[in-house]
Formats: structure tokens, C-alpha cells, sequence
């Protein structure tokens, strides 16, 4: 039973974390363009605020989740009087996931913070550079989830 809810708060998680970045940025990001740029600007502020506030809790979970998962597997070994040998794929997705994890505080730390400042002191430049930031870090954790997840649906390299 705790194996199923683990997995369903991992995949629910991930659902959201990777889901809501490729909305972002091929859904959302393209329409923006027939908004002004203060319009621009303030809506993916908006946006970027509670999609971040949702990850802020969807992340770490997917981490703890998956992190669970490896622990339920180190057991059920031992019980049986086994070392636990981890299949490559299984450390390639939690070394990737804990990657992701820390490129999304560095984008909720660093350039989201200036995008906000940049924002509510009406710096439209400064803006449009912290939004840039804030959507290449987006783009690298979309490809690192997309392959991640690619990684654990071939189960490879076993």
C-alpha cells in the first residue's frame, strides 16, 4: 500500500513540475506576444507566481517520494538478508531529479526574485533579462524531466 501511494504522489507530482513547465513555455510563453511588453512582463509574473508556489511544494515531494521509493526497495532487501545493487537507471533518475530540484531554487532564489523586483520598480529591461534567465533554467529542467522520464519508461540503461 505505501508503495502505491508513494508512486502516486511521484508521478502526480512529476504530472504538475513538468506539465506546467511545457505549458509555460510552449503554450503560454508564444501568446504573450500580442501583449504589450509592461502586459507581458506582469502576466508571466503573475503566472510564474503561482505555478512556483505549486512547485515549491510539487518538487521536493517528487524528490521525497522517489527518494522513498529507494528506501522501500533497501528494505525489502535487507529483509531478505540481500545488498541492494541499484539498477543505473534508478541513480540516473534520482541524480537528475536532485539536479532539477536545485536549478528550480536557483530560478525561485535568483532570477525570479529580480523579475519581481525588476517588475514592481517598473525596470522593464531589467525585467525582460530576469524572465530570459528564469525561462532558459525552465528550458533546461523541461529537457532534464523529459529525459528523465524517458529514462524510467525504457528502464534504461538497466
Amino acid at each position: 500500500m505505501t508503495e502505491i501511494v508513494l508512486k502516486t504522489l511521484h508521478v502526480s507530482s512529476l504530472i504538475v513540475w513538468i506539465g506546467g513547465m511545457v505549458f509555460a513555455h510552449f503554450f503560454l510563453r508564444p501568446s504573450l506576444a500580442v501583449l504589450e511588453p509592461p502586459q507581458r512582463l506582469a502576466l508571466m509574473t503573475a503566472v510564474l507566481g503561482r505555478f512556483f508556489r505549486v512547485v515549491t511544494l510539487a518538487a521536493p515531494l517528487a524528490w521525497l517520494s522517489g527518494a522513498g521509493l529507494i528506501g522501500q526497495a533497501a528494505q525489502a532487501v535487507e529483509a531478505t538478508g540481500g545488498r541492494l545493487q541499484l539498477p543505473l537507471y534508478w541513480h540516473l533518475m534520482a541524480g537528475g531529479g536532485t539536479v532539477m530540484l536545485g536549478v528550480y531554487a536557483w530560478i525561485r532564489l535568483v532570477p525570479y526574485r529580480a523579475l519581481l523586483a525588476a517588475v514592481g520598480s517598473g525596470n522593464l529591461p531589467a525585467g525582460a533579462a530576469a524572465l530570459a534567465r528564469v525561462r532558459g533554467a525552465v528550458a533546461f529542467n523541461l529537457a532534464l524531466g523529459t529525459a528523465i522520464v524517458l529514462i524510467a519508461l525504457l528502464r534504461w540503461p538497466a
